[in-house]
């Protein structure tokens, strides 16, 4: 059986939004985000890691990034540009925004051949996230159309510093996804979890929640279905400028198609990103909190 792959969102490094962010040491040793993150992968039991960046960062992205693994776990790069178009296919000259994440996961059709998961790279997803995750993956290989993604407690995703918007997710009774609404204004008031509705009033959501943070597995055959799917886009939009195509669209559409199901898995674990300036001293107190605890090493690698 072939250990599952990890597939990290990372073509923003680098660029002047999110690249910072996304390289910015805050762990005791100058970890980053990602850092912990391809760690949680392997202590889990995935095999390999594939990194999805822009091509004009691949020297620095070996350099500074890929360095550190080499010892320690398989890596392999692919690259999303907005011209990495199927043949036939023309962008319009003036589009400067990628595809969305369903064509960075094409990006990666010919090296991930087994069950995968994808993370964004900035994200602290936690161990736990990376453990019932694997459990799935490793009993998904060769099932098509079995897909996961890890149900945040949307109590365990709030900013100190700010509201979110998140993927609020309701399953049915086998707690597959049913379906996922984009709630904004989501925070914590008086110990009440609370996003407001379209005439802006407070609508409180029990603390557990479940909620998307854009951790998803699927079985190999996802990436022909993106394929497919990103075609089915650029038929109508491939001259157009914003048009993007997005995994949960993808995965939602195949629900509804009945060719697909999303187990949404429950996990007890924090997350935590730099969504606001005032967090990364909290990000940085909390991983500093979980060394301590001996949940993770110091050098980290």
């Amino acid at each position: 059986m072939k250990k599952p792959t990890l597939f990290i969102l990372a073509a923003g490094m680098g660029s002047r939004y999110g690249g910072l962010k996304q390289l910015d040491g805050l762990g005791p040793n100058g970890e980053t985000i990602m850092d912990y993150s391809v760690y949680d992968a392997l202590r889990a039991g995935f095999g390999k890691v594939v990194f999805v960046i822009r091509k004009d960062f691949e020297e620095d992205f070996r350099n500074i990034v890929l360095s550190k693994y080499a010892d320690h776990v398989q890596c392999e790069v692919c690259f999303q540009g907005i011209d990495n178009l199927p043949e036939g296919y023309t962008r319009n000259p003036e589009r400067t925004k990628p595809w969305g994440t369903n064509h960075a996961v094409l990006m990666a059709k010919d090296i991930i051949n087994e069950p995968f998961m994808v993370i964004n790279a900035d994200d602290f997803y936690g161990k736990e996230s990376f453990e019932v995750m694997a459990k799935f993956l490793n009993e998904v290989e060769g099932k098509q159309g079995k897909y996961c993604m890890a149900g945040y407690r949307v109590g365990n995703t709030l900013s100190e510093h700010g509201s979110v918007s998140r993927g609020v997710c309701s399953t049915d009774e086998n707690g597959f996804l049913a379906d996922v609404v984009e709630r904004t204004s989501i925070e914590n008031k008086d110990g009440h979890v609370c996003y407001k509705d379209e005439n802006g009033a407070d609508v409180e959501i029990p603390f557990d929640t479940p909620v998307s943070m854009n951790m998803w597995g699927v079985a190999p055959g996802y990436c022909g279905d993106a394929e497919e799917a990103c075609k089915a886009v650029w038929d109508k939009n491939a001259r157009g400028l914003k048009a993007e195509f997005y995994i949960p669209t993808l995965v939602n559409d195949m629900i509804n198609a009945g060719t697909a199901t999303c187990e949404v898995l429950d996990t007890p674990a924090k997350w935590f990103g730099v969504t606001y300036a005032d967090d990364r001293q909290m990000v940085v107190d909390k991983i500093q909190a979980l060394v301590d605890a001996g949940v993770y090493p110091s050098p980290l690698f």
